[in-house]
């Protein structure tokens, strides 16, 4: 009679994880961005170093946090969550993540809905279960009240600012000037000839199709050193108050802090001027 040799299961490892992390600074400042190269070496180093994970690159973007249009790396490390790329991501906090609570919550919804969980270091929370929905939205909305107070601060700096002559906004520079010694708005010579021409061809009834034809024919380039002057270009420059003399400031502003586009400020809120501000390129007969 045979024997019966038993013969155990083979031991089954919890597959490895496949991490990655993601790092948002505001500006472009040199203090900042260093931080965010530290951070970058600081998640490649430790998730590497896990046995139990497999390193899925470091996501970094410099910009707001209000909104997810304008961070693509962010886009493209959701990109990589719906592909089944990534099964965690490591963030310094939620306000690094996402300031905006809508936006926030509708892209946690579609991590889980995949699988992939969210870990806020400085909170310590992960995000996979909806039991930690609502300590989300508490983050969030902290966070998204936080840049509005700061919108609303830098615009009543910037308000104060324009109220000041002396203020370094009236010296910004445009085609056809630059600065002296002191920072202040004086004639560039060889680009004001062509503002000129560009203003006495507009005047004798030239379109603005043939006014670019004619610029690229004599090899001027514009003012992004590109070969074809746009329309929008030469229309630009046709409506710019500088060329006389003048600065108006607050022709634009932000009306939603969420979304930072620019509109145009019609009537909606002042607008300062500064006659005389400096030397003309075009003299209005009076």
């Amino acid at each position: 009679m045979g024997t019966v040799k038993m013969i155990p299961p083979k031991a089954s490892f919890p597959p490895k994880l496949k991490v990655a992390a993601y790092c948002r600074v505001s500006t472009k400042a040199a203090e900042q961005l260093s931080s965010l190269a530290m951070q970058e070496q600081y998640y490649e180093k430790h998730i590497k170093q896990n046995p139990d994970w497999i390193f899925a690159g470091v996501y970094s973007d410099v910009g707001s946090g209000t909104r997810i249009k304008g961070r693509s790396r962010f886009k493209a490390l959701l990109s990589a969550c719906r592909r089944g790329k990534v099964d965690m991501i490591l963030t310094k906090s939620a306000h690094r993540f996402a300031r905006n609570t809508v936006d926030a919550l509708k892209t946690i919804r579609m991590l889980r809905h995949r699988n992939v969980d969210i870990h806020f270091e400085r909170e310590n929370i992960h995000f996979r279960y909806e039991s930690s929905e609502f300590m989300l939205m508490l983050i969030c909305a902290l966070a998204q009240d936080e840049s509005y107070s700061k919108s609303k601060d830098i615009k009543w700096g910037l308000r104060k600012s324009f109220q000041n002559p002396d203020s370094k906004y009236y010296q910004r520079i445009c085609y056809g000037y630059t600065h002296d010694q002191e920072g202040k708005l004086i004639i560039h010579g060889e680009q004001a000839e062509i503002v000129r021409l560009i203003y006495e061809m507009s005047a004798s009834g030239v379109s603005l199709a043939r006014i670019s034809v004619h610029l690229e024919d004599m090899g001027i380039p514009s003012p992004r050193g590109k070969e074809v002057w746009s329309k929008e270009t030469l229309r630009k420059i046709l409506n710019n108050e500088k060329y006389m003399g003048s600065v108006t400031l607050q022709k634009t502003f932000v009306e939603n802090y969420l979304e930072h586009k620019q509109i145009k400020n019609r009537g909606q809120l002042d607008m300062f001027q500064a006659a005389y501000h400096h030397e003309p390129i075009i003299c209005i007969d009076s």
